[in-house]
């Protein structure tokens, strides 16, 4: 018992010292300030309007849609027709729009939903001028939620296409 103790002392002590020498991997080059938004790629600057983080957090990134419908809402096809002004004046991005639906119904019928729902966005997008090459869609049915519950206000978030933009090809 008394080993025992003494070998948890010992790796206490140690883990302390570990902690208190701030060089010991030569120097602050090695650091990585975690609170830095200017290392992150596409987080750069939300108030320059030819960035991503302009996109997703000014011209809005997701729409939403009623129970069983991919029509898009009004408010939905003002968002996606912002998308298409974003993506016409930035043509060196390519958007992937991914369709996804809540939890109700079954895992075949949700991943034919999203489809249908991503299918919207993307035949929007290039109705308003965005090269049909630079628009690809993606399915994940109810398999990636953001919200999980079993209430009504998690599934409205959960009906959705998000529109992911990236720099170059396709891929």
């Amino acid at each position: 018992m008394i080993r025992f103790s003494h070998a948890i002392c010992l790796i206490a002590a140690l883990g302390a010292a570990a902690c208190t020498s701030p060089d010991q991997f030569g120097g602050d080059d090695n650091l990585v300030d975690l609170n830095d938004q200017a290392g992150l790629t596409g987080l750069e600057d939300a108030a320059d309007p030819s960035s991503p983080a302009y996109f997703q957090q000014t011209v809005g990134d997701r729409v939403l849609f009623l129970v069983d419908q991919s029509t898009l809402t009004p408010d939905a096809r003002q968002t996606v027709l912002a998308q298409a002004n974003w993506l016409r004046a930035n043509p060196d991005y390519n958007v992937v729009v991914e369709g996804h639906a809540d939890e109700q119904g079954t895992r075949e019928y949700n991943l034919a939903l999203g489809a249908r729902r991503a299918s919207a966005v993307q035949q929007f997008l290039i109705s308003q001028g965005v090269e049909a090459g630079r628009v690809r869609t993606l399915t994940y049915g109810k398999e990636r939620p953001i919200s999980i519950c079993s209430e009504e206000s998690c599934y409205a978030q959960n009906r959705r296409a998000v529109t992911v933009i990236s720099a170059g090809g396709l891929s």
